[in-house]
């Protein structure tokens, strides 16, 4: 194993851990991947079966774009997870880090007819960056591949219909930053719908231009790393386990 291999390990077992004190788990499902730099189509993704407390560096498997097990592990790789993971990473270079959640307000917003309005402070910071894809059931059957990239297309975030939400990124850090202003985006739009009070709609030309002044707050440091590294500070607190 080389060393940024492991490097990465440790980074994206902490960012499991992340999603589980975020409350961002979902039992034993959902996934998140992160390829392996100059692999030739392999990545790392979460042992099916254990939750993501569980996860480490050690036991998260490594993996192929043709949906092969590499190395000796006794666990297997979450089905679903495999259909979607490798679907992506093949079709997108830049989609070096993917996650997926179930999360209440996410699946909401899913669930609704018009998906995401760009009518709050996060929603609007996505604008034009959101792409939609149809339910077919459970993600486990191959056919489904092809339409799933086709509907992401280029953008970097995904909500699936009646399923979920999934982002994409250059970066773990870089993925995690485009999945929480989703999650916070979905979850003010729930909490706003339930108030049963007239929302206050976003002109396009100002959400056009919030959405570009998003660059402008991350300044040189690349996307998500502050944030990330917050709450890896916060995780390694709690319980830095995730290291073995």
């Amino acid at each position: 194993m080389t060393e940024e291999e492991s490097k990465l390990r440790v980074k994206l077992a902490a960012c499991y851990r992340i999603f589980a004190h975020l409350g961002w788990d979902e039992l034993i499902y959902n996934h998140i991947t992160v390829k392996i730099p100059g692999s030739q189509g392999q990545f790392l993704i979460n042992p099916y079966g254990l939750h993501y407390s569980e996860v480490t560096a050690s036991n998260l498997l490594k993996v192929n774009v043709k949906g092969e097990k590499l190395g000796h592990s006794p666990h297997q790789p979450n089905p679903a997870g495999m259909i979607i993971h490798t679907a992506i990473h093949s079709a997108r270079e830049d989609a070096v880090c993917i996650g997926h959640l179930h999360t209440d307000a996410g699946s909401v917003v899913a669930c609704q007819q018009n998906g995401l309005r760009h009518d709050n402070f996060y929603s609007v910071l996505l604008h034009g960056q959101v792409a939609y894809h149809d339910f077919e059931g459970i993600t486990v059957m191959p056919g489904e591949q092809e339409r799933l990239v086709a509907s992401l297309g280029d953008k970097s975030l995904l909500i699936l219909r009646n399923h979920g939400l999934l982002a994409c990124g250059n970066s773990i850090e870089d993925m995690f930053m485009r999945l929480w202003l989703l999650q916070r985006a979905c979850e003010i739009q729930v909490s706003a719908d339930a108030s049963g009070q007239p929302l206050i709609p976003i002109d396009q030309s100002i959400a056009e231009k919030t959405a570009q002044l998003l660059k402008l707050q991350t300044g040189p440091v690349a996307p998500g790393v502050l944030e990330f590294n917050a709450l890896l500070r916060k995780i390694d607190r709690l319980d830095n386990s995730y290291k073995e």
